[in-house]
């Protein structure tokens, strides 16, 4: 039985690796080791003149890594979409493995291969023996890069839960990997598929809010007992906490803003500044919660309980992104859309459109969707109840194995993943130098101009 590397074996893979899309060399000891430090941007030549549109896939053969609970939540939603085999599950909870096992046989499907009793790079056995069209990575954030960066050097496409990175090294390997390998690497965003979110695409669409200004988003969740449990998240989400200082959690909040805009489509994220509160929520709670000789009460946290950034577009827009997941406070993504004739504002859900609504009130949000629902929740919002997150998990999943199947390309693409993700390095390196503007890359190296943008797609 093939152990996992050591420590020292690990940087001595990483160091031997060939090329930025080395996925040794994102193994997590490998990117501890390296430090905060960043190498100035790939020479990666000009991006795709048009966006990657693989073969169609009669059936998508689907591979796991990582069936907890969000990956668990996946696999029932694939099962109910048409053209799906789930043939591999990988965890190193082989228990947890078995178990969702049992949901694909009790579904009159074949047993999938069950991998992870050979620890945490057992993943690259999977790869190696299955056939897979798409390799699912719902694992910790550390093992999104090696295990998307592997899969698609092994031929598979790959989808990865968010953030895709959260080094701009990463950023950049999965965009060269993608590219090299000419396979997708797609970011389930799936904020970017609830209901609210999708009316206001299609309002926006419809020119309902005028020219699109400005946005504001982000993730603020309660999540003090997730961290400190001792079991899923709680094993690895604090340690994030103990180590770094930004917007840990950028994408649910700015993910569908950023499709309102045309980010990557039209216009591009340009730069930011970003600024970090005081750290006292994870230490308030340890204290309160935790008993006297608990060693989680000595840990010492330098995320900032509190982060805000400022985003400027190439065309002029403002976007304000918060973090906010270490004190007592209700959910909220704020999801605010404004524009020249109106704008929606989220938690509660409400619109005013100039002209249409009352002189200096609000709405319901409610008394929009009959005439403004997004083809997708139409025609899909039956199918997807009972579903993860109010069915948007399901309608994300769906969209991920039609485009696969017809060889489309997918709603969310590598530069949107790198894009999206590289917002987690940038605001701690803002918050580290005294919240100075910071650059935004590229990633899709001027193709933002010509990119079409996202249409108004049914199911």
């Amino acid at each position: 039985m093939r152990r996992p590397p050591t420590r020292r074996e690990a940087l001595k893979i990483g160091a031997a690796g060939v090329g930025l899309g080395s996925w040794a060399a994102f193994l997590p000891d490998a990117v501890a080791a390296r430090g905060p430090g960043r190498r100035p941007p790939p020479d990666l030549g000009p991006a795709p003149a048009e966006l990657l549109a693989a073969p169609p896939l009669d059936t998508v053969r689907i591979g796991f890594v990582g069936v907890g609970l969000q990956g668990g939540s996946h696999v029932r939603n694939f099962l109910g979409i048409e053209g799906v085999e789930v043939v591999a599950l990988c965890d190193i909870d082989v228990a947890r493995a078995r178990e969702v096992a049992e949901w694909i046989v009790a579904d009159g499907r074949a047993a999938p291969v069950i991998y992870g009793d050979r620890g945490n790079l057992d993943f690259r056995r999977m790869c190696d023996e299955q056939s897979l069209d798409l390799v699912f990575n719902a694992t910790p954030w550390s093992w999104h890069v090696p295990v998307c960066l592997y899969a698609m050097e092994t031929g598979s496409h790959t989808a990865t839960e968010v953030p895709a990175a959260y080094t701009m090294d990463g950023c950049w390997a999965l965009v060269e990997a993608a590219e090299r390998h000419g396979k997708h690497c797609v970011m389930m965003e799936n904020c970017n598929y609830d209901r609210p979110e999708m009316m206001v695409f299609h309002m926006a669409r419809l020119g309902m809010f005028g020219e699109i200004l400005h946005a504001e988003c982000g993730y603020l969740h309660d999540l003090r007992a997730i961290k400190f449990e001792d079991h899923n998240e709680g094993l690895w989400r604090r340690d994030h906490a103990r180590l770094r200082n930004g917007n840990l959690y950028p994408t649910h909040g700015l993910g569908p803003v950023a499709n309102v805009m045309d980010v990557n489509r039209g216009d591009r994220l340009s730069y930011l500044v970003s600024m970090s509160s005081l750290s006292r929520g994870l230490q308030n709670y340890a204290r309160e919660h935790l008993s006297p000789g608990d060693p989680r009460r000595r840990e010492e946290y330098v995320l900032g309980d509190v982060n805000t950034a400022l985003i400027k577009t190439e065309l002029g827009r403002t976007i304000f992104v918060s973090h906010d997941t270490n004190l007592p406070r209700p959910y909220s993504r704020i999801h605010m859309v404004q524009g020249t004739r109106g704008l929606f504002q989220g938690y509660p859900n409400r619109i005013h459109i100039e002209g249409r609504s009352p002189n200096h009130r609000w709405e319901v949000a409610d008394e929009y969707y009959e005439e403004f629902e997004h083809p997708l929740w139409r025609e899909l919002r039956e199918q997807s109840a009972g579903a993860g997150h109010g069915g948007m998990d399901f309608i994300e999943d769906y969209r991920l194995i039609k485009c696969l199947r017809e060889g489309l390309p997918t709603d969310m693409n590598v530069y949107d993943a790198a894009t999206l993700s590289s917002i987690c390095p940038l605001t701690e390196d803002s918050v580290a130098n005294g919240s100075e503007p910071v650059d935004i890359p590229d990633f899709t190296r001027g193709r933002w101009k010509s990119w079409p943008k996202l249409g108004l797609v049914g199911a």
